[in-house]
């Protein structure tokens, strides 16, 4: 237990340590930014005589930061005809701990508690004998959008994923820890490709349909080495959560809503995710994901954004014979469960030079709400960091 309460605490500082590097990274990119507006403005002055014959900067129309939804929320905008825009995302995720519906647990409770459901098969407990006590998942998402049409953006979204997970082994009976061990993965993830369909747009109020597809493109059989209950290395099928694709073809429906009076703006959203068909025997739960946000532009360059989600996640339908093991995360049914978070966030937007029309954004989330359909691990924190070019 105190082992647990060590690991914990250094988890924590190592979070408000890369909150401080981010923190002193935004300021940073902020003053860059304004020295580079001042630089812009000087420039624009000392060319006021040939105003006819050089287009100064304070003549060109703002780029509004807020124009895109928070870096979080995906297919939020759409452009306008022949318009392209190219974007990089880098999402962290953080977990530590684990809970059953809104109850958190500890390593030995888990033991002591959950049954394994593949008890009766050679070599299997009665009890989980291995329990995740931290993962964290890192993706770098490259995506692009063109708008053949006023009425139609299209959007592609690939990735590449990163996912690493620490367990901790107890004997076959009792609760004496044995040892710790890490499973890794890494490798592209599934491909969506998205159609944006413009329903209703007045200026003020702007309404589009998301109709997008999830290509299976992301490996879902990777092995790893485990540490057994009777201290030996094993090589296994990893279990679900680190895998790197759905091993489906998912459908992708939604809608969005965007609004804004003067430096005020909002939106909402609603995706879901419906699986279509299985993969190696199971296929995973569907998803309904909803935001909502508002954002304040303090000046056309930059905006800051506070916004709600809530996803709901089903367990997954059937099993994969070759996930088999004393460990929560084998069971299909240890998936899913409904989440609330809060967000924070900004968009930066460059407004001349080689800056202009390039956005950098950011941000965090903290939960409000878990209740999971446990024993399983949970989310503490998620940072994504974004660049947004459009021409």
């Amino acid at each position: 237990m105190e082992l647990f309460f060590i690991k914990q605490l250094n988890s924590l500082l190592r979070e408000i340590v890369f909150y401080v590097f981010v923190i002193l990274l935004l300021w940073f990119v902020l003053f860059l930014i304004e020295l580079l507006l001042k630089s812009s403005q000087v420039h624009a002055d000392v060319h006021k005589d040939n105003a006819s014959l050089v287009l100064s900067s304070d003549r060109l129309k703002p780029v509004r930061s807020d124009s895109h939804g928070p870096i979080g929320v995906m297919g939020d905008h759409m452009h306008n005809k022949g318009e392209w825009m190219f974007s990089y995302r880098y999402m962290y995720m953080d977990m530590a701990g684990n809970r059953n519906g809104k109850n958190e647990l500890s390593p030995e409770e888990i033991i002591s508690s959950t049954a394994n459901r593949f008890f009766g098969i050679p070599g299997q407990p009665a009890n989980l004998r291995i329990v995740p006590t931290e993962m964290s998942m890192e993706m770098h998402m490259f995506g692009g959008m063109y708008a053949p049409s006023d009425w139609l953006t299209l959007m592609l979204m690939t990735m590449y994923t990163e996912k690493s997970m620490e367990h901790v082994t107890f004997n076959g009976a009792g609760s004496e820890r044995i040892g710790t061990f890490d499973t890794k993965t890494k490798g592209i993830g599934d491909i969506k490709i998205t159609g944006l369909i413009r329903l209703f747009d007045n200026g003020l109020h702007h309404l589009h349909i998301n109709a997008g597809l999830s290509l299976p493109s992301g490996s879902n059989k990777k092995r790893d080495n485990i540490l057994a209950p009777n201290g030996t290395s094993v090589n296994v099928r990893l279990p679900y959560p680190m895998q790197l694709g759905s091993g489906t073809l998912d459908v992708l429906p939604g809608v969005s809503y965007t609004g804004g009076f003067n430096d005020f703006s909002w939106g909402a959203q609603h995706i879901g995710t419906f699986r279509l068909g299985s993969n190696n025997g199971y296929s995973l739960g569907d998803k309904q994901n909803s935001t909502a946000w508002v954002s304040y532009q303090w000046r056309p360059w930059i905006n800051t954004s506070t916004r709600l989600s809530y996803s709901h996640e089903g367990k997954i339908d059937g099993i994969d014979s070759n996930i088999v093991g004393p460990v929560q995360t084998a069971d299909p049914d240890n998936h899913g469960g409904d989440i609330l978070n809060l967000h924070f966030g900004f968009n930066l937007a460059g407004q001349s030079g080689l800056m202009r029309s390039h956005r950098l954004t950011f941000e965090s989330d903290i939960p409000l709400y878990r209740n999971l359909n446990g024993p399983q691990m949970e989310t503490d924190v998620t940072i994504t960091l974004g660049w947004q070019y459009a021409f």
